[in-house]
Parts: structure tokens; sequence; C-alpha cells
């Protein structure tokens, strides 16, 4: 890799490690009132973004089902209700529900890959 460039593999790990970070700070954050309401609409959009950049660019062959196993476990605890919790449901709520926005366009692309992979073999 020529010094200043970045190849695809080096994208997608940015894009996970950007797309975690960013869905536990907006969510706490959010919950505080720390975030203006603008960054917060546009949040969504941006987990979306490089949760498809992680599904193309991250996820092998050999990692696609258990990548699909995460991917469920992560988006049934995000649509858990977590927030009638008392005192934590209300800070872990958020954090979920923006994880969830983040790997529910990984797990498309990686289970639309994991199907054509099926269908070529057939």
């Amino acid at each position: 890799m020529a010094k200043g460039k970045m190849d695809m593999e080096t994208i997608g790990q940015w894009s996970f490690i950007v797309g975690v970070l960013l869905a536990i700070l907006v969510g706490l954050l959010g919950v505080v009132g720390m975030i203006p309401v603008a960054w917060l609409q546009w949040t969504p959009v941006l987990l979306v973004v490089l949760g498809i950049l992680v599904g193309f660019l991250n996820i092998s062959d050999k990692e696609v089902y258990d990548f699909l196993i995460a991917a469920i476990a992560l988006m049934l605890s995000g649509a858990a209700g977590l927030d009638v919790l008392p005192t934590v449901g209300g800070i872990i709520a958020p954090i979920l529900m923006n994880i969830s926005t983040f790997v529910a366009p990984a797990a498309v692309i990686v289970a639309l890959k994991a199907v054509y992979q099926l269908g070529k073999n057939a």
C-alpha cells in the first residue's frame, strides 16, 4: 500500500470502528441532551452508510454465518424494549437502537452475498 492511500480493507476496518463508536457516543450523548438535534437527524444516515461499507468490505465468505447470527442477536436486542428497565434502560436502549441501525444494512449486504453464492453453487 502506498503511503497516504487507504486500501479497501482499511476502509472497512475504520468504517466498523467509526460506526460502533458513533452508535455508542450518539446514544449516550443524546440521552443527556449534549448533541444538537440536527446531528441526531443525520446519525442514522451515516450509520447506514457505514454499515453498507462494512457489509461489502469486512465480511469474508468464511465469516458470513457467524456475522449473520451476531447481527440477528444485535438487532433483536435493539428491538427488545430495554428502555423500560429502571435507571439503565434509558441509556442502553438508544445505544442498541443505533447499533441495530448500523448492523442491519451490513446484514442485508452479507445475506444477499450469501444468497448469491448459494445460487451460484446450485
